[in-house]
């Protein structure tokens, strides 16, 4: 696991995350997946090995003795004496062996470097979205992935939403792209956690507008974005300490092209934000509206109908537990391997477990449209070829 952050492990500026994951994702994921026996021996690095004593305290009081003792031992870099080492997940990755695996949740700047060093020692990666900010860095990831013959994997857990993937099948019965409006915000506390880099190395278009341009795009897999104009707005974060210049919100306004029928033109509207209110009654507002030229599909993925209300939160709260549910089952163990968040991991290791085993070649996992799509991409060369993975 590269990246300690509260995605990982829940535990954010010293203490548990203030979110609706407060136990994280991915630490848990994978410690439940080595009680099922898929995953073996982890480990986890992050730039400061200060933090590990204080994370382990915390995975041991909020996970081990909430799930019936579930172990949540792991390996750590850099050591716990070591104040700060950037470099650190290049010692984690050389302790590995070919064929192991690696997550990368770290700024979106981090990516590429990472997703590089480890396939090009044959470990197959998993990359939180976006991937890489460049088109040319995921290209070459792409190529570098097959040529050491490891399977990269963006962990887009929205495909499993249940509600997205239905309407992406529903909206092959619709007709021709017409229009697709999404947004997608988180509040400012985010910002707390995010000003080392927010609006310097990456921005919100990057981190949240990802998710929905990528629902939009495996809807309609034959279109392609033939011009992107942008609109950001400014002075919030600014005044939350980020570098001057920090967008708030980011639109973005996307013409698309049928292939083979340019005639056939559509709009796509996605717009982000990281300065919603403190007291929202969602972690992470989303919703879209996509329409055609036979019909039209609305999804808030906020308000699914789940409220609940209580004094220490002093709000009302729209809760997701299709997502992730931290309720223990009858027997006390972690209980909810059918989240669409659980399921993107458990699909990464399944794939790489049978590539390992020589049951499944990439190019047949290429066809797997759960996990890839081959596809045209407009990058000043129509003929141009990239994949995206998950």
């Amino acid at each position: 696991m590269v990246g300690t952050g509260g995605y990982t492990t829940g535990f954010v500026g010293g203490g548990m995350s203030g979110s609706d994951k407060k136990v994280g994702v991915v630490g848990l994921t994978l410690f439940d997946l080595r009680r099922r026996g898929k995953v073996g021996k982890l480990s986890m690095v992050g730039t400061s090995g200060f933090k590990f004593p204080a994370t382990r305290e915390h995975l041991q009081k909020n996970i081990s003795c909430k799930y019936n003792n579930l172990d949540v031992s792991f390996d750590s870099f850099p050591s716990d004496t070591t104040s700060h080492d950037p470099n650190a997940y290049k010692a984690a990755i050389d302790a590995l062996t070919p064929g192991d695996a690696i997550t990368i949740f770290t700024p979106d700047p981090t990516h590429f470097s990472i997703a590089l060093y480890g396939v090009q020692r044959r470990i197959h990666v998993l990359i939180t979205k976006p991937a890489t900010k460049l088109l040319a860095h995921d290209q070459e990831l792409l190529s570098e992935s097959q040529k050491h013959g490891v399977f990269v994997f963006i962990e887009h857990h929205k495909r499993f939403d249940p509600a997205y993937s239905d309407a992406k099948a529903r909206a092959k019965d619709l007709g021709d792209f017409n229009y697709f409006y999404s947004y997608m915000s988180q509040p400012k506390s985010q910002l707390e956690t995010f000003k080392a880099w927010a609006g310097k190395d990456s921005g919100i278009s990057y981190y949240l507008n990802s998710h929905h341009v990528d629902v939009c795009e495996s809807i309609v897999p034959n279109y392609r974005p033939i011009r992107v104009t942008a609109n950001g707005s400014k002075g919030t974060a600014e005044g939350l300490g980020c570098v001057r210049g920090t967008e708030d919100t980011i639109s973005l306004l996307v013409s698309w092209e049928k292939q083979g029928e340019p005639g056939k033109t559509a709009t796509g509207v996605y717009t982000a934000s990281w300065t919603a209110p403190q007291r929202a009654s969602v972690r992470s507002n989303q919703y879209f509206h996509y329409m055609a030229s036979n019909g039209e599909i609305r999804i808030d993925q906020a308000k699914r109908g789940y409220d609940v209300a209580a004094d220490s939160a002093g709000q009302l709260m729209w809760y997701n537990p299709f997502y992730m549910k931290y309720a223990p089952d009858e027997e006390g163990n972690f209980n909810r391997q059918t989240g669409y968040g659980y399921i993107s991991f458990k699909k990464f290791v399944d794939a790489v477990t049978a590539l390992n085993d020589g049951k499944i070649t990439l190019d047949e996992l290429d066809e797997r449209t759960a996990y890839a799509e081959k596809h045209d991409c407009y990058n000043g060369n129509p003929g141009g070829r990239k994949e995206k993975l998950g």
